[in-house]
């Protein structure tokens, strides 16, 4: 093992704290590889802050709050994952939170001679371009941050794993978003999302960019595994990674379940979020009904939890109503798929609320108030602070 490594490993080992109230020379002080600080695109009141650390399960608790000034913090990890929402402090009050964050690297356990496999995940230029798939923990702290100090530390904790597509994902910028990088902002401290999530990705491709088997390789027992799919499964148009509803797409369900119960985990299988279509009545046109009907039946047959996110969405969508529902999508309401955040937000408190009432092991852990779908709270109560990510590219030099 490089001697650099086992440096890092051993400085992990023990909880790191960090000065970053606005006099610290922390604050001006650049990251550099292997070490901490500050990512280019920080600004005065809005930064991006790193420390390198190996992959695994870290608990961050954030001291909030200034003797001279009132603050509101917001606290976004890796690729914009957020973890607090708008944490008020006023002059001179000081808080404490603290939160899970899971960080991974590419890198496989190397099969052994002559064995099948690969060494790391098949990435894409997008994906090596994000605060996820790198050898650090990333903050990012916004709104009208007051951070006075930052302590990180291992931990060992039951991990939610997520298995899906776009709709599911870490997106990369602003202003899209989805549920899976919202999720962590309303459970505790005592459980950790990972999110392996891939924009474009279907049950089959999941597997050969080696994307399962990364997120198999840290699976331990009394983890957690969500999967969604079938809004690209579906696609014939994309004949290598089709799957029809009845037979192929149900068999690869059971195969995913059957490799999480094999570990000692739990899965548990989450209906696809239906497109935004309206018809003449006001209702949400069917895209997806035998796919989430698949989804229900394997689960039922599995005896697995089931999360229909397709019925809640649908309930969203039409409770919101043809003009207000495009307001919960990417790109102004063009996009009748992917949301921005308000959009995350909503579908997050749906799955967040199903696994309150479905799941007893999971509930404890939710600490958002009861939602409900068919009464969507609007824009406005929903407020999340844009990230620093916000164009096609990281900030210029990262």
């Amino acid at each position: 093992m490089l001697p650099s490594l086992l440096l890092l490993m051993a400085a992990a080992a023990a909880p790191q704290t960090f000065d970053l109230n606005a006099a610290s020379p922390l604050r001006q002080q650049a990251y550099q590889p292997g070490g901490h600080g500050m990512e280019p695109g920080s600004t005065a009141s809005d930064y991006l802050f790193s420390v390198a650390l190996p992959e695994g399960n870290y608990r961050v608790t954030v001291r909030l709050g200034d003797a001279r000034a009132a603050g509101n913090t917001t606290v976004k990890t890796e690729a914009r994952r957020l973890m607090l929402r708008d944490v008020a402090t006023r002059k001179g009050q000081f808080v404490e939170r603290s939160f899970l964050v899971n960080i991974r690297t590419p890198a496989l356990p190397p099969p052994p001679a002559n064995a099948p496999g690969g060494q790391q995940v098949r990435l894409t230029l997008r994906d090596s371009q994000e605060y996820t798939w790198d050898d650090k923990l990333t903050l990012e702290f916004l709104g009208k941050p007051q951070v006075t100090s930052v302590t990180i530390a291992p931990v060992e904790a039951p991990t939610l794993y997520l298995a899906g597509d776009s709709t599911v994902t870490d997106q990369f910028a602003e202003p899209a978003a989805s549920w899976g990088q919202m999720l962590p902002a309303l459970l505790d401290d005592k459980v950790a999302v990972a999110n392996h999530a891939k924009s474009g990705a279907t049950l089959k491709s999941f597997l050969t960019d080696l994307r399962f088997d990364k997120l198999l390789s840290g699976m331990k027992a009394g983890d957690w595994l969500l999967i969604q799919f079938g809004h690209n499964d579906q696609k014939k148009e994309w004949p290598q990674t089709y799957v029809d509803a009845d037979v192929t797409y149900p068999a690869y369900l059971r195969t995913y379940i059957a490799e999480a119960r094999r570990r000692g985990a739990h899965p548990v299988l989450v209906t696809s979020p239906e497109r935004r279509n309206f018809d003449a009545q006001g209702r949400i046109k069917d895209t997806l009904g035998s796919y989430a009907a698949a989804v229900r039946k394997v689960a039922a047959e599995e005896g697995v939890p089931l999360i229909d996110l397709n019925a809640d969405s649908r309930t969203i969508y039409e409770a919101l109503g043809p003009e207000i529902a495009p307001t919960a999508f990417n790109d102004g309401g063009a996009d009748k798929t992917h949301h921005n955040n308000y959009g995350a937000w909503l579908l997050a408190s749906a799955v967040a609320e199903r696994i309150r009432t479905q799941i007893p092991e999971l509930a404890p852990h939710v600490t958002m108030p009861a939602f409900a779908p068919a009464k969507p709270p609007a824009a406005s109560a929903v407020t999340i602070v844009p990230s620093l990510i916000h164009s096609d590219q990281r900030p210029a030099g990262s």
